[in-house]
């Protein structure tokens, strides 16, 4: 197989200019157009709505290229697309090849005897999406979220760049991917399929290999029929194993097992297809795959029905976060750029990821970092909160899409299912979007008939799941809390207090979250001085959910007194976000079993915004991103505590009375049981110790043990708060502190915080309690072994993971005032 990039010469023209610019490919308009400075920064200020008009307009991509000469000497020349972003008319030498109308496809063309030995012609012209799908759209209305553009969904492109609840109306086009001339000798792999079957001590690997012939003829079919393949699979200590004569299947003894992040290795074997013309290679598929089983375990219990990611037998308790594409602009996400994000979430304990539906179906550089880092992978397709009008051909369409990504996807050992979308069974089901029976009927067709059967052909080994949320379909109680996932947004747009989690024990919960303000250096980014108000113009546009800047003053009015800066209220919103996803997911892994997932909206963020992710669009962790690792600890103390904010509010409230209390409950999610030591104690605001009690504890692996409930009636809960810690071998390993009031009654006193560094150290003291205690630099880049976290009075050592180690700040809530 011979391959020729054609990355170079590439110009963009836009429709109705004699003007070309040099363009990048992969790329896209956006990109060239600011690289040549004929934009400006659409994320500056309120530049989108400038931005949105180029997409009225169609483009032009054009190169001249000659191809190499050994391509010829083959029996097949492909013209291949990995990527074309969307409506585009391909044109060799003139020659109308065909349109491509599928972002999430790839495209091939057979050129053989049409190109020229010299220098050639390509032209690719992309037609306007914002016209296409008003045009569209006049002429079959099918409805999505509001937060988009009308006609979304009669594209098939992400759904996000016309708009989101997190994101702008920045529909991008151009080329997005990879092109190149491919050249076929006999034959080409058009597929390769390995299957695996576990036994004790053995792992049998069935190979299901798929020849396309270089041509059409029945002369070329037969050249491709004479062709065998070879199979070289290398383990991860570099041993090497090869079978000639197209195996069927190989055994592996003693086989080195992938295991999620926190219960093993991520071992990883290399597997090598050539195919082969006798001796000589004509195409290999070269990937690295895990060995492991990987399912969802679902059965009837006491409580309704358990949903739980099982690998390799140990149905293991998912930590995560919902991932969206990392920039709106798709030609500045790199593999680089992936990696390092995806390396923060297991530094924050993740074992698992969700590839949100209304985005793009990452590069294959997302999945190779999370085979390597051990997160498991929620792959939704490509259908978001919108409804579709099935005809034969976006049938066709679509099942072209998924057989292109299932393929390219499925070999990956952090593959952990297929879900047929996000949220679309939830609103069909309420009449959401839905115009006409077919729409609601058309659901039921795609999601539990078509995809399920390509699913069937291309990748029967992955779990399918139809939606998110789910109970496994036909529109039974879709967002059932005790069957299947959930997605639960009381607690934030149904402004429900942060304890109404305690409510619910859903099985799993695969979207749940609070927003929160990007810091200071952030918003810097985006604005002038006079935008720096949340409820400025600016600050607005760059707010995508209705109202969310005055829910944010709401909790706010709830937890903290008023912030009198606008700095303090970014860290106070900060706080918020970080101590409600807090309370949710510590109840939940105190429910171990019955609930066995917690995967928060979202991670990041795809431009400067205020949203729900836990790092912001320049890769700066927030406050959540801290508390994550906590809460996702593999071992956790944490406190159930009954007070003001699980009773009443309300300081008028008629005299009542108030249980003062609190349970500890200790978390292990590691392979090993565990004996542990909790210390707690009753401390007064300048962090003396009032009473203290200290507990050996057995925790068996992958369980949820209670202590025993103090009752506390004698505490003065404006002045007195509880803190905790657990040891292993008298290394700490977790703990806060909790207090009973809400924490703007609190009468803290003034830590008098310092900060000072060295030898790769943070070192912060305080002379009274300090919450939620934020160490930062000046550019607001600073990663940290931990941050904002409570502090007892005395000295706290940090390690320094990145970041610039001057001009260092520190406060705490006592600061919000």
């Amino acid at each position: 197989m011979r391959r020729q990039e054609i990355t170079q010469g590439w110009t963009l023209q836009v429709q109705g200019e004699k003007e070309r610019i040099p363009a990048q490919v992969p790329g896209s308009v956006y990109y060239d157009l600011l690289r040549t400075g004929r934009m400006e920064d659409p994320f500056w200020r309120d530049n989108e709505d400038e931005a949105l008009k180029w997409m009225e307009k169609d483009f032009i991509y054009e190169t001249r290229f000659t191809p190499e000469s050994g391509l010829f000497d083959t029996d097949e020349i492909r013209l291949c697309f990995d990527g074309l972003d969307t409506i585009a008319d391909i044109y060799l030498n003139g020659f109308l090849l065909g349109r491509a109308d599928n972002m999430h496809r790839a495209w091939a063309y057979s050129v053989t005897g049409m190109l020229l030995r010299g220098e050639n012609s390509l032209r690719i012209y992309f037609h306007s999406p914002v016209k296409y799908i008003r045009e569209r759209y006049a002429e079959c209305v099918t409805m999505g979220s509001e937060h988009c553009m009308d006609g979304f969904p009669q594209i098939r492109k992400a759904h996000c760049m016309f708009g989101w609840d997190w994101g702008p109306r920045l529909p991008d086009a151009g080329i997005w991917k990879n092109v190149f001339l491919q050249g076929v000798e006999k034959g080409r792999l058009e597929s390769v399929y390995v299957t695996q079957e576990h036994e004790e001590q053995k792992v049998t690997l069935y190979i299901r290999t798929e020849i396309a012939s270089a041509g059409e003829t029945q002369e070329d079919r037969a050249k491709a029929q004479g062709l065998s393949y070879r199979v070289t699979v290398t383990d991860p200590q570099g041993n090497v194993r090869t079978e000639e004569d197209s195996p069927e299947c190989l055994v592996i003894t003693q086989p080195l097992l992938w295991w999620p992040n926190g219960y093993g290795e991520q071992n990883l074997y290399g597997i090598c297809v050539q195919l082969m013309d006798g001796s000589r290679e004509v195409d290999r598929w070269e990937k690295r795959i895990g060995l492991r089983t990987m399912t969802v375990h679902r059965e009837k219990d006491v409580y309704g029905e358990s949903f739980a990611h099982e690998v390799n037998g140990v149905q293991i308790f998912a930590m995560g976060a919902d991932y969206i594409p990392e920039d709106n602009i798709f030609g500045r996400i790199t593999g680089e750029r992936t990696r390092k994000l995806l390396e923060q979430c297991r530094a924050a304990n993740f074992n698992c990821i969700r590839v949100w539906g209304g985005g793009f179906y990452p590069h294959d550089d997302f999945y190779d970092a999370c085979d390597e880092l051990g997160l498991v992978v929620w792959q939704d397709l490509m259908f978001a909160c919108a409804v579709y009008e099935l005809t034969e051909d976006f049938d066709k369409n679509i099942r072209a899409e998924i057989r292109d990504n299932v393929r390219r996807l499925r070999h990956h050992a952090s593959l952990g299912l297929w879900c047929g979308n996000n949220e679309m069974e939830m609103f069909v089901d309420e009449g959401q979007w839905v115009n006409t029976l077919k729409q609601k009927a058309d659901y039921i067709k795609m999601y539990e008939y078509i995809i399920p059967q390509v699913l069937k052909e291309e990748d029967p080994q992955t779990f399918y799941w139809p939606a998110s949320p789910s109970s496994g379909g036909s529109f039974d109680a879709p967002n059932d809390p005790d069957r299947g996932d959930v997605h639960y947004w009381e607690v934030w747009h149904g402004d429900k207090p942060f304890s109404e989690y305690r409510k619910f024990y859903f099985r799993y919960a695969s979207e749940f979250g609070f927003q929160s303000f990007p810091c200071l250096k952030t918003v810097e980014a985006f604005t002038l001085p006079e935008d720096r108000n949340i409820f400025s113009y600016v600050m607005d546009k760059h707010q995508r959910n209705d109202a969310a800047n005055g829910k944010i003053m709401k909790y706010l009015y709830q937890t903290f007194l008023y912030p009198t800066d606008f700095d303090t209220l970014l860290y106070a919103s900060q706080l918020l976000q970080g101590e409600a996803i807090k309370y949710g997911v510590e109840h939940f892994r105190r429910n171990r079993g019955r609930c066995m997932g917690a995967v928060y909206w979202q991670l990041n963020d795809c431009w400067p915004v205020a949203s729900w992710s836990s790092i912001d669009y320049y890769g700066r962790w927030k406050a959540l991103h801290y508390y994550a690792k906590r809460f996702f600890a593999p071992i956790l103390l944490s406190c159930r505590e009954e007070g003001m904010m699980t009773q009443n509010t309300n300081v008028n409230a008629q005299p009542f009375q108030m249980e003062k209390s609190v349970t500890f409950n200790v978390s292990n999610e590691t392979p090993e049981d565990k004996v542990v030591r909790v210390v707690w104690a009753v401390r007064d605001r300048f962090g003396g110790i009032l009473q203290k009690e200290e507990t050996e504890l057995s925790v068996p692996t992958l369980s949820s043990v209670w202590m025993e409930k103090r009752e506390l009636p004698d505490m003065k809960i404006r002045e007195e708060y509880i803190s905790y810690d657990l040891f292993e071998d008298d290394r700490w390993v977790s703990g806060s502190t909790v207090i009973l009031t809400l924490p703007r009654f609190f009468r803290y006193e003034d830590p008098q915080l310092t900060v000072e560094s060295g030898d790769g150290e943070v070192i912060v003291r305080a002379k009274a309690y300090a919450k939620s205690v934020e160490i930062r630099n000046r550019n607001e880049d600073l990663v940290l072994e931990d941050n904002y976290f409570d502090m007892n009075a005395g000295e706290r050592r940090v390690k320094v993971v990145c970041g610039e180690i001057k001009d260092l700040t520190v406060r705490s809530v006592f600061d919000i005032r």
